[in-house]
């Protein structure tokens, strides 16, 4: 397996984290947002959407952090990063979903690039955006958790795919100097997480492209 990969990209990071839950080794290899190397043409021939990660696996070549992580799932299916019954599988994905597809888009790179290039956000107000849809969505994300009771992880006491997503987003607000008091069930679930070698392993200070 190959991995496109960028160390700052929290979708990267989630699929190193899952490549190490699941025991799995890919190659890296580093496209520099920053730099622009995901609109480069022969990165477009990889991944015509030109985001990160892409997973190649022989001649097949998969884009979407949550798509790779589930091929995974069904791939490599222990362990598990779903829990059995239908309603459960559905609420660990619920939380992945609130990450993937409501914070993290607003906050993407490409995105804070509009703000600042088109739009003539300055630094400040571009953090300040960040930051609120970042509060917006661990409000209701901490709701969520509130209504079951307490546990190491989101469900239980294995990491699931919605702790997957959820740790490389607390890094994000870290990057932002959030503080996470407001949301003390995200802070314990995302400390007991790091705890563990597999979340450890993918940090993005740790990867081979770190800045």
């Amino acid at each position: 397996m190959l991995l496109y990969d960028y160390w700052r990209s929290s979708a990267a990071y989630r699929v190193r984290i899952a490549l190490n839950l699941k025991g799995l080794q890919a190659e890296q290899r580093a496209i520099h947002l920053r730099r622009g190397e995901q609109r480069a043409a022969d990165y477009r021939e990889v991944n015509p959407q030109g985001l990160v990660p892409t997973l190649v696996v022989g001649d097949r070549r998969m884009p979407q952090s949550l798509a790779i992580i589930e091929y995974l799932e069904e791939r490599h299916p222990l362990p598990p990063l779903l829990p059995p019954g239908a309603e459960d599988r559905a609420w660990v994905r619920s939380i992945a979903l609130a990450i993937a597809c409501d914070i993290h888009p607003l906050d993407n790179l490409r995105v804070l690039q509009y703000l600042e290039g088109k739009l003539g956000l300055d630094a400040a107000a571009r953090d300040a955006w960040y930051a609120h849809w970042i509060r917006e969505g661990f409000d209701a994300i901490e709701a969520q958790l509130a209504s079951r009771a307490a546990a190491r992880f989101c469900f239980g006491d294995a990491p699931t795919l919605a702790d997957v997503c959820l740790v490389p987003q607390v890094a994000n607000a870290r990057r932002v100097k959030l503080d996470l008091g407001p949301w003390p069930r995200i802070a314990a679930i995302d400390a007991a997480c790091r705890a563990l070698p597999a979340f450890d392993r993918a940090r993005p200070d740790l990867q081979p492209d770190a800045e």
